[in-house]
């Protein structure tokens, strides 16, 4: 494609140099967040929400602002389609001039997922287009059904990555229709597969307990959902409310706060050397240690394992002598923490595993 001349073929250079600029801007702030600035991926978003069948829509015009990724060059621009350096500047000057000359361009080729778009093809018209400050651009559009609805307000921060593992989470454990009135909703993605691991780990300890007891009934994995939401979660959730823990952690959920409780109780209980704590000690800790600092040394000391939170004690803070030595002697006893009953249990299906190779 031949760069274009006269003042047109200036005015597009000039612009593509401006933009281009513009994207190294967003692309070190993005560093400095720690956001991603890049076009969404449209075969990672179609993976993720289980992509359906293909609907033709015909040629529609399409607000540039819905306009959120790209199936193959979602690296070559910004998540606005400012250009980057792999960008060819004489094609994507060439479209400027034609855009602005009497020439006009072709449509681009868009999949609508809900209420977001993402360019087939037509990736420098997108860019130039905004560039030129247009509001929309005419496009053929196939529509991709999925079970999942998305909004442009979900591609804010990746939240739709967690609306896809929500979606996820509920169709391998029928939470909502087992509890209905459960709402357990993250502001992070990758913490569902965390509760799923949880259920696991309950049903694997209820059975063990069974196998005990010479209890013939072996936990079924729904029944395992329904008493892992009833006896785990939900108490802990309770006593989140009692001591008010969301006040001190704005814009974040019971569930949030679930996760951070639990790994802050299964530190505790590999620091100490104690059973699992009752939600209420579990919560009651977690109050001492965190709920006066910011969010993000909380995060970040949950993260890292940072033993001094607990203080200096030989307890930790926020917990009785009694209900210490109580957890203490359970523990002793043999009764198993979430973290010890995962890594005993992950022993157990590479034995099995062995076995069936072996036979």
């Amino acid at each position: 494609m031949e760069s274009p001349t006269g003042a047109e073929g200036v005015e597009a250079r000039e612009r593509f140099r401006r933009y281009a600029f513009r994207a190294e801007i967003t692309d070190l702030l993005a560093l400095v967040s720690g956001h991603s600035s890049d076009l969404v991926q449209f075969d990672e978003v179609a993976k993720q929400l289980k992509a359906r069948q293909a609907i033709q829509r015909g040629t529609q015009d399409v607000a540039l602002d819905d306009i959120v990724g790209s199936v193959g060059r979602y690296r070559d621009f910004t998540r606005t389609f400012l250009p980057r350096g792999s960008v060819n500047q004489e094609r994507w000057t060439s479209i400027d001039a034609a855009l602005n000359s009497q020439k006009g361009l072709p449509p681009i080729e868009l999949f609508k997922v809900g209420g977001v778009y993402f360019v087939r093809d037509g990736n420098h018209r997108v860019s130039v287009a905004r560039a030129n400050g247009l509001p929309s651009i005419e496009a053929y559009v196939t529509e991709i059904k999925t079970a999942v609805p998305l909004t442009i307000d979900d591609f804010e921060r990746d939240r739709w990555i967690i609306k896809a593992e929500y979606a996820e989470f509920l169709s391998k454990t029928n939470l909502d229709k087992l509890r209905p009135e459960q709402d357990i909703r993250f502001t992070e993605p990758g913490r569902y597969a965390m509760l799923l691991n949880h259920i696991a780990v309950h049903q694997y300890l209820q059975n063990q307990q069974a196998a005990k007891e010479d209890d013939a009934h072996i936990m079924t994995w729904e029944e395992a959902v329904v008493s892992w939401y009833d006896n785990v979660y939900c108490p802990i959730v309770s006593m989140i409310h009692k001591y008010n823990l969301l006040e001190h952690f704005p814009r974040r959920t019971e569930a949030d706060l679930y996760g951070w409780i639990v790994m802050h109780r299964e530190a505790l209980a590999e620091e100490y050397g104690l059973a699992p704590l009752s939600p209420e000690a579990a919560v009651s800790t977690f109050a001492q240690a965190y709920s006066e600092r910011p969010l993000e040394h909380v995060v970040q000391e949950l993260r890292l394992g940072l033993r001094r939170v607990f203080g200096q004690n030989r307890i930790p803070l926020g917990m009785s002598e009694e209900e210490f030595r109580k957890s203490r002697a359970r523990h002793d006893a043999g009764e198993l923490t979430l973290l010890e009953a995962e890594r005993k249990r992950g022993k157990r299906d590479c034995t099995d595993a062995e076995r069936d190779v072996a036979s």
